[in-house]
């Protein structure tokens, strides 16, 4: 044993479970032998092995969990991983076209008449008509019950599996209520608004400053469109149309911190 590393409690243990052999079991067995009060010790060990091998022996019969198989674990693996790049994908592209969209719109938006309201764009390109309609009611209706104090919404967040049925059920389309609560902002609840005879959520959301956004949905069968910005007297939006559903996310705030949300927005309704 000249020149061996000299005895620890892991080759100790290892002698306890049964794992030694060669050399290094030789010099722990005439250490043991020197020594009687640690063979005692590895005796107990042993004995709380066994107590526990036999408590768990019913555990250790039953089958795998299905979500634990090592199949299951790389298939979510997996699917995490597209999802990853699909989110990266997702916002380099809305980036690169909210850039571009900004540079090929300038010049289109124009003040509603005096109003603080957003922007308009002008009917240059008829596809653009139905996205204009839909971020201009969602800034009207974002203006209208951000301010209330008493009912800023229908129905609040402690019924929000209620709100949600309630909501697709009339706009005709399956809803969510995506969770902002790493941008600092909670549900508050909904309400279900007028859109050109048909019908319109509103998801309200507030964080712990009071400051409040909206995300407004409707059925919109115009045709997908890509996501647009628009800013204009005391409110801004993203906006969108995707599987016949539009959206607009509106608030009072700078256009990259609404990005980030909208993006957040887009990649749960997906999943859903």
């Amino acid at each position: 044993m000249t020149g061996s590393a000299p005895l620890g409690e892991d080759d100790l243990q290892a002698y306890a479970d049964g794992r030694l052999e060669g050399e290094r079991l030789l010099a722990v067995e005439a250490w043991l032998a020197e020594n009687p009060s640690a063979t005692a010790n590895i005796e107990n060990w042993r004995r709380q092995k066994e107590a526990l091998r036999t408590r768990l022996a019913g555990k250790a019969a039953e089958p795998i969990p299905a979500r634990l198989r090592v199949a299951a674990i790389r298939d979510q693996q997996k699917r995490r991983q597209h999802e990853f790049l699909r989110r990266i994908a997702a916002a380099v592209l809305w980036i690169a076209l909210g850039l571009g969209g900004g540079w090929a719109g300038r010049g289109l938006m124009e003040p509603a008449d005096g109003a603080a309201g957003i922007a308009m764009v002008r009917p240059a390109d008829p596809a653009l008509v139905p996205a204009r309609q839909l971020v201009a009611d969602a800034a009207d209706a974002h203006r209208a019950f951000v301010v209330e104090v008493t009912h800023p919404v229908e129905v609040k967040a402690d019924q929000e599996q209620h709100l949600v049925k309630w909501l697709t059920k009339r706009v005709g389309k399956p809803l969510t209520a995506p969770d902002l609560s790493r941008f600092g902002y909670s549900l508050m609840g909904g309400r279900l608004l007028p859109a050109e005879g048909e019908a319109a959520a509103q998801l309200m959301y507030e964080n712990e400053a009071g400051e409040r956004l909206t995300l407004y949905l409707r059925a919109d069968g115009s045709g997908e469109t890509a996501f647009r910005f628009m800013a204009g007297g005391d409110v801004s939006a993203f906006y969108w149309v995707d599987r016949g559903l539009g959206f607009a996310l509106t608030a009072t705030l700078e256009r990259e911190k609404l990005l980030e949300m909208a993006e957040a927005v887009y990649v749960q309704f997906e999943k859903g």
